[in-house]
Formats: structure tokens, C-alpha cells, sequence
């Protein structure tokens, strides 16, 4: 057994996000593991990027409501307690809601060795008009 060291938190860089997000990465994965898990902070209003995994990503909600948006404009709302699963390769973004600070982990598998893809390919900012798209209510 062995006890992991806790790294600082990191702000998340203006490049992925829109706003301000803080993230604790608990897990990097070490071979032979691959996973990643990183909890993350959203202020208000804040947001990633568009942006899609190799392998798939999990979000756990854990505080406020979570927004996870689709490239088919659907934006759905997903409160604590509630887990979300993005297939591989599906392009999304994720962020707070205006009002409130939304906390989630955020669990996703690094690539296998022999697989040169990179795990995260992030993309362009969510715009405003994307964001604030009419809401559904995940299930």
C-alpha cells in the first residue's frame, strides 16, 4: 500500500477553460495504472473548452449543478450526486452554472502505451450562445 503524496492545487489554464476553475489531481495514474481523477472547481459562470478523450471521461457531481454540453446544442443540467458518463471521442464541455460554484471529479483513463493518440485533444472556447442554450435536466 503505498500513500500518495498531495500535489498543490493547480488554477486551470485560460487555454481549456473559460473563467475560473481549480483542480486537485488525486490519482495521475502510474503504470501499469492509466487512470486520472481530478477534482475540480468551477466559479460561477466558468466552463472548459470543447474538448474530447481518447478513452472516455466520468464526472461525479459533488456540489452545485453541473453543466455538460453537447456539438448537438443540447446543454443538460446534472446535480450532486449524479454521474455522467462522455463516450470516447464525443466532443463536450462542462462548467458551473451563473450563480454557482459546481465541484466535481472528474475520472478519465490515459491511453495505453502502444496507443499514440493523446488522451485529452482540447479544442475551442464554448461560446456565450452555446452556454446559455436552453437546459434539460439529465436523468
Amino acid at each position: 500500500m503505498e500513500f500518495k503524496e498531495q500535489r498543490a492545487t493547480g488554477k486551470g489554464p485560460a487555454e481549456w477553460f473559460n473563467g475560473d476553475v481549480w483542480f486537485d489531481v488525486i490519482q495521475a495514474g502510474t503504470e501499469p495504472s492509466r487512470i486520472r481523477a481530478n477534482m475540480v472547481r468551477f466559479a460561477p459562470g466558468a466552463r472548459t473548452a470543447w474538448h474530447h478523450h481518447a478513452v472516455g471521461q466520468t464526472l461525479h457531481v459533488v456540489a452545485g449543478i453541473a453543466l455538460i454540453g453537447t456539438r448537438d446544442g443540447t446543454v443538460f443540467e446534472a446535480h450532486p450526486g449524479k454521474t455522467v458518463a462522455c463516450p470516447p471521442g464525443e466532443e463536450h464541455w462542462h462548467g458551473a452554472t451563473e450563480d454557482r460554484f459546481m465541484q466535481h471529479l472528474a475520472l478519465w483513463d490515459g491511453t495505453a502505451p502502444d496507443d499514440d493518440r493523446p488522451e485529452t485533444i482540447w479544442l475551442e472556447h464554448v461560446t456565450d450562445e452555446q452556454y446559455g442554450a436552453e437546459r434539460t435536466r439529465g436523468h
